[in-house]
């Protein structure tokens, strides 16, 4: 998945959780932890295995189910303890939703599970040489760029555009968390009266 889709994956399914649990939409520091969560495997593995070579490919220490649910669980203690359960759940959804997202487009091209992307070190998903981590982005980019501007739209493709729209929806029905806090905050910085000089 890229990784626009794995953001989209994990807000949405936050979002929902937290109007179903919380009967409230995500504040912004939930919304930047479960982006943040969401990127964060492929922000471990992929420029330590492209860039300097320490996995034989993109899918190891930060995709193994191994180091992503003792990781989670981690964060949602810590975060419990300083009082910000919302924000470690949001963590735990972004990271955990994260490793079988990965799974879901092989699954539909192929009908292959490749379980060795979530199961380092029992199992290591090799890729091919990328040549640096700008170099493995682009070469993984150019094609779907391609194949967007041809207009061979697939099934899968339509899907991900369905779903980017929900979750753009979805956004602006919970108030648009993040550029909510940060218009507040400048706002109170530099409309309030303490900020006139």
């Amino acid at each position: 998945m890229w990784p626009w889709e794995h953001v989209i994956v994990g807000y949405v399914a936050y979002s929902l959780f937290s109007h179903l649990v919380y009967r409230e939409s995500p504040s912004g520091a939930s919304a930047v932890a479960v982006v943040f969560a969401s990127l964060l495997p492929d922000l471990i593995d992929k420029p330590l295995a492209w860039q300097f070579g320490v996995f034989p490919g993109g899918y190891a220490i930060g995709h193994s189910i191994f180091f992503a649910v003792p990781l989670s669980i981690f964060v949602g203690v810590l975060a419990h303890h300083w009082g910000r359960t919302q924000v470690g759940l949001a963590f735990a959804i972004g990271y955990l939703l994260h490793l079988p997202s990965d799974l879901l487009p092989p699954y539909v091209e192929t009908g292959e599970i490749p379980f060795e992307r979530i199961l380092w070190p029992i199992e290591q998903a090799e890729s091919p040489d990328h040549g640096g981590l700008i170099d493995g982005f682009f070469n993984n980019f150019l094609p779907y760029v391609t194949q967007l501007g041809s207009m061979e739209l697939t099934p899968y493709l339509y899907m991900q555009f369905a779903l980017a729209g929900f979750a753009f929806l979805l956004w602006i029905y919970d108030g648009m968390p993040i550029l909510r806090e940060l218009v507040l905050g400048t706002y109170r910085r530099v409309g309030s009266p303490s900020g006139r000089s």
